[in-house]
């Protein structure tokens, strides 16, 4: 056995180490090369879409068109909200005028917007209303330190041009070149019927931009504009949005698609030029169930009312048909002109006229501000709650149909130390519960009812109570297509000072002194006592079509929920809606069922008095329901009746209560009727 010297043993040892390198090296160099190989590939066939289309964003960028919105018809036909051609006015800055190295190109710019303010102001329309310089170029309109827009991004300067605006820009469109470029579109403004018809339920338009804080519908849409690939639902600042009514609820349907022009982008982040138009889609319309004639002769009660009556200063009414839950007219005064609100944004003048108008008191709590007074559109139901409350009372068992009671005008409750009168403190002498609703009996309603329920179930019989008002819509939403529906106030079931006892609060909750409720609830629990316990969903919009006029969606009548009591109940609450109301029903056509109702509000020494009315015709087999409210307005009888009144002679002519409207009937040559002329 050969033994290696040192020498060779070290030459070995060195050999195999060189060779471990070498083989470690080439191991390295082919790892390091297969990575190369696998990337390259991996950036050519996987991910090089995707840099391209990321290098083709940065040489150019989509800048959006705003959509035309969709139209808002009348049951009958007209345009109640439409938009019509105008011309805008767009500028796009060349430079950078922002904080910074930008401020030190401010003075030309406002040295040129000085110039355009005052082509503005020579050659506008006198009713569109000119910006002002220091508000102009802020972060909600021109944003010249591109706090909200980028450097290319075309700005809104004004809407609605004038013809002499329109030639100068064309003209002088590169008068400034170098430090901004002007561009006219032709755009789509916001229209509304001349004749202001249910302004608050048709609802206005703002900007979007503007709306962002108070309504939580575009708080959404903004937060997820990041999200959203599609770009034509892409939102812009600028663009007009519905604000209230049907124009918000329907806002999705409505808006269409924006289109989007692309353009060139240098390295500057200044336009190059348009390279691709992509037109906006025109959106749906909407096809409301309010009436124009029915609606305008509601209004035109409402005024009348108002000026006769001394300290009434608004009122509500809706009319809403019992079978179909179509609501053919939601009226509220005092009103407003939106059409002040066709460019999106409004003068401080025309805002302090509407602070309040605009608000739909048929559907929540509306102050209403004059000289310093405020008179909330939401009250007690008063004596029109008392069908209910023998529903209530005979269902409970703390009454029958045969029940007897002699009314002495005056009742006492409790230990005998608090009373209640009937209104003027009128005795009606013995009577049953349908008589008790006809002669709107308070007593009949605290000693039969309101009394005898709390000292049968003590404070329980409150929450019994609530039970049914919410079966009947009442302190529950009605389910109508409008935002911002207000529930309504249980004012019985509060306790704090001041508010009454248990029993106390039972016993005016039993003659409908405390339950604040809207119109809109009102007009459907009349509806239930027509059909005899349906509720029906209320609705404003009876179908939804495309700009080519095919139906996209339509709206169907719908059950909401259904209360079950006996036909003999029904029928004691029917028989006793016959209020004495001949002074505005006396020569009315149709055998009908109505009751009044005067709630009083306020403390001593400042209460008031509140007309409330319901009725639904005719009583045999009903066709429309019509609630209405008076604040202020003294009793129900007075101030509400003729407003109801007037609603139903106008669905006469347009529908016929009988099913045979009257404005088709014109008499032949024998003194006969014939409809259609013939």
């Amino acid at each position: 056995m050969r033994i290696w010297s040192r020498e060779e043993q070290d030459d070995f040892r060195k050999r195999r180490s060189f060779n471990v390198r070498m083989s470690l090296f080439f191991f390295t160099v082919f790892v390091v090369f297969a990575i190369i190989i696998v990337r390259t590939a991996a950036l050519q066939f996987v991910e090089a879409p995707r840099l391209q289309k990321e290098a083709e964003e940065r040489a150019t960028q989509d800048i959006p068109m705003k959509p035309v919105r969709g139209t808002i018809f009348s049951a009958d036909g007209a345009k109640l909200a439409y938009s019509e051609p105008t011309q805008s006015l767009y500028i796009t800055f060349e430079q950078d005028f922002s904080e910074g190295e930008g401020l030190k190109n401010r003075p030309k710019l406002d040295t040129a917007l000085t110039e355009i303010l005052g082509v503005f102001k020579k050659k506008g329309k006198t009713n569109v209303p000119n910006p002002v310089l220091k508000d102009w170029i802020g972060v909600k309109q021109l944003d010249v330190d591109n706090k909200k827009n980028f450097g290319y991004s075309h700005r809104l300067a004004k809407t609605d041009l004038s013809d002499d605006e329109i030639a100068y820009f064309k003209e002088n469109k590169n008068k400034y070149k170098g430090l901004l470029t002007f561009e006219v579109a032709e755009e789509t403004t916001r229209r509304y019927d001349d004749d202001m018809v249910a302004v608050q339920t048709i609802g206005y338009v703002k900007r979007f931009g503007s709306v962002l804080d108070n309504v939580d519908y575009y708080k959404n849409i903004a937060a997820n504009l990041k999200k959203q690939e599609d770009q034509g639902l892409q939102y812009t600042e600028n663009e007009t949005v519905g604000y209230f009514g049907l124009e918000q609820q329907y806002q999705e349907e409505l808006r269409g698609k924006n289109g989007y022009r692309k353009i060139g982008v240098d390295a500057q982040n200044t336009a190059q030029g348009v390279e691709e138009v992509v037109p906006p889609v025109k959106g749906y319309n909407i096809w409301s169930t309010i009436n124009k004639n029915v609606q305008q002769t509601t209004e035109e009660a409402m005024r009348n009312q108002l000026r006769k009556l001394p300290k009434a200063i608004s009122a509500s009414a809706v009319a809403m048909e019992i079978d179909t839950g179509k609501v053919v007219a939601m009226a509220n005064m005092p009103d407003f002109d939106p059409n002040v609100y066709r460019t999106g944004s409004i003068s401080d003048a025309d805002y302090h006229d509407s602070e309040y108008a605009y608000l739909n008191g048929a559907i929540r709590s509306k102050p209403t501000n004059d000289t310093g007074k405020k008179a909330e559109s939401v009250v007690y139901l008063g004596s029109t709650i008392k069908p209910l409350s023998v529903l209530i009372g005979l269902e409970e068992g703390l009454i029958t149909p045969n029940t007897y009671y002699e009314d002495t005008g005056i009742a006492e409750y409790g230990k005998g130390s608090d009373k209640i009168r009937n209104a003027g403190g009128h005795a009606y002498g013995g009577m049953g519960p349908s008589r008790a609703i006809e002669k709107s009996s308070n007593t009949f309603m605290v000693k039969m009812i309101g009394e005898r329920f709390f000292l049968r179930d003590g404070a329980k019989s409150l929450n019994i109570w609530d039970e049914y008002m919410k079966k009947f819509g009442l302190g529950v939403k009605t389910g109508v297509d409008l935002p911002d529906e207000w529930a309504g106030k249980a004012d019985y079931l509060t306790e704090t000072e001041g508010s009454g006892s248990p029993l106390s609060r039972m016993v005016f909750a039993s003659f409908g002194q405390k339950g604040r409720y809207t119109t809109m609830q009102l007009a459907q629990y009349t509806a239930m006592l027509a059909n005899k316990g349906k509720r029906i969903e209320p609705h404003l919009v009876s179908k939804i079509t495309d700009s080519e006029d095919k139906l996209v969606k339509p709206i169907k009548p719908k059950v909401l929920d259904e209360v079950s009591f006996p036909d003999k109940y029904w029928q004691i609450v029917q028989n006793g809606m016959r209020t004495e109301v001949d002074a505005s029903f006396g020569d009315f056509g149709y055998d009908f069922a109505r009751k009044t109702g005067t709630s009083t509000q306020g403390t001593k020494p400042n209460l008031f008095d509140n007309g409330v009315f319901i009725a639904y015709a005719p009583r045999e087999n009903p066709k429309l329901a019509v609630a209405v409210m008076v604040p202020e307005g003294g009793f129900g009888s007075e101030s509400a009746a003729p407003i109801a009144r007037a609603i139903f002679d106008a669905y006469d002519e347009e529908y016929g209560l009988d099913g045979t409207p009257k404005k088709e009937e014109t008499p032949n040559a024998d003194g006969e009727t014939a409809a259609n002329g013939e």
